[in-house]
């Protein structure tokens, strides 16, 4: 392994609690098509049907296999130019 973007990996980085749930957050970063990405998920482990109780293996199991599911869903949208006035 040379590097994480020649490898289209996606690495825990932490669980992290806000007033908003308790998240599993991601690093994800890769190179597909002579193009480089990195990208930051962050998924509610509510939404992953998981527990805080659960070993923290399947939580992050779990969550990144939710994350990457909705990250290859994504359709974005390329937002333009605009010039400042």
């Amino acid at each position: 392994m040379k590097n994480l973007a020649e490898n289209n990996l996606v690495r825990f980085k932490n669980i992290s609690k806000t007033k908003n749930g308790i998240f599993a957050n991601f690093k994800v970063k890769g190179v597909r098509g002579g193009t480089f990405f990195s990208a930051s998920i962050s998924v509610d482990i509510s939404a992953a049907e998981v527990e805080a109780t659960d070993t923290l293996e399947k939580i992050i199991e779990e969550c990144a296999r939710i994350g990457v599911d909705q990250f290859k869903k994504a359709e974005f949208q390329f937002e333009g130019l605009v010039a400042s006035i």
